[in-house]
């Protein structure tokens, strides 16, 4: 509630719109001239929970899933139920939200209108972090309960597992029936240093200079890394072959790449099999090419831009 995350009173009134959001042709080629919206992220959970119940001592309200019905009813009555095509897209939470909400966002909209979901830095992996311990297990399902986001979880996964489990992509994806493109850093550096080696699982420290800077890692950690790739993989490629089912897995140490320019499509942008990111999901909306590919593991691929972060960057949860 103290930050933008949390309360739309911090927020910047003004946002700019680049990478996947620009209306610059030269800057995104395949959606610059679409209608592009923003929807803002406050809620904790993914637009997954509705508590009627208010915290008398903070005032906080749980109700992410009322705030994404209300937003998706006024897009609607705008203009967006005669869309000829609809990606709903997020990076980070809102990557997960995009993939939670898929098959209900298709759901509005008219049977003709193509729709497909693009989940960027949203597939968050269910391991064990250096110590042992399933400390993001534990994390969402701390998220679950206090937002009441069971009933809000696709069902095809709340059937078969917990409503915990079912916050993790792994479980989710392979029931969802609209088409679906996972763009994620096989080195995800939030999962890294959130998932892997929370402040938790690494008292002392020794992870911290890695984790700012992927250049700075023992190479014992190296293998740590490489292991949690292969599981994260594994994962990905569980989910099974899809026609519709796009992906772009790099070995770049970053996190969310949609929405930052030079990731997104620039002269030196990460590429994959000679494409750039843009071009890959362009190329998918569009029903040109399938794209499904994964790179080779770090620090094979030169085109990366690999995240660098200082210490006063916001800590991990």
């Amino acid at each position: 509630m103290h930050t933008r995350l949390g309360s739309s009173k911090k927020m910047v009134e003004n946002l700019a719109f680049s990478a996947i959001l620009s209306n610059k042709r030269q800057y995104n080629p395949d959606f610059y001239n679409w209608n592009r919206v923003k929807v803002r992220y406050c809620d904790g959970s993914s637009f997954t929970g509705d508590v009627e119940a208010v915290n008398p001592a903070t005032n906080l309200h749980f109700r992410g899933a009322r705030i994404w019905l209300a937003v998706m009813q006024e897009l609607l009555a705008k203009g967006m139920r005669n869309a000829e095509n609809a990606v709903l897209s997020g990076c980070s939470a809102g990557g997960l939200a995009s993939l939670m909400h898929c098959d209900s966002f298709r759901a509005l909209l008219p049977m003709g209108t193509r729709v497909k979901c693009l989940s960027d830095a949203g597939f968050f992996l269910n391991t064990r972090d250096v110590s042992g311990v399933q400390y993001i297990k534990q994390y969402f399902k701390d998220v679950v309960t206090l937002h009441g986001s069971a009933k809000n979880l696709p069902r095809s996964c709340t059937s078969r597992l917990t409503p915990a489990m079912c916050f993790f992509p792994q479980y989710v994806a392979r029931e969802i029936r609209t088409p679906l493109f996972i763009l994620n850093a096989a080195y995800d550096s939030w999962q890294i240093k959130n998932i892997l080696a929370p402040r938790a699982a690494d008292p002392y420290g020794k992870w911290q200079s890695c984790q700012l800077d992927i250049k700075n890692c023992h190479p014992s950690q190296l293998k740590v890394m490489q292991d949690f790739r292969l599981e994260f993989l594994s994962a990905v490629i569980g989910l099974g072959r899809s026609s519709s089912r796009g992906m772009f897995i790099d070995s770049c140490y970053t996190h969310c790449q949609t929405e930052t320019q030079t990731s997104w499509f620039w002269q030196d942008s990460p590429i994959l099999n000679r494409t750039t990111i843009a071009k890959a999901v362009g190329d998918w909306v569009y029903d040109r090419t399938l794209f499904q590919k994964i790179d080779c593991p770090y620090p094979c691929n030169p085109t990366c831009h690999h995240r660098v972060f200082t210490p006063l960057d916001a800590p991990p949860i």
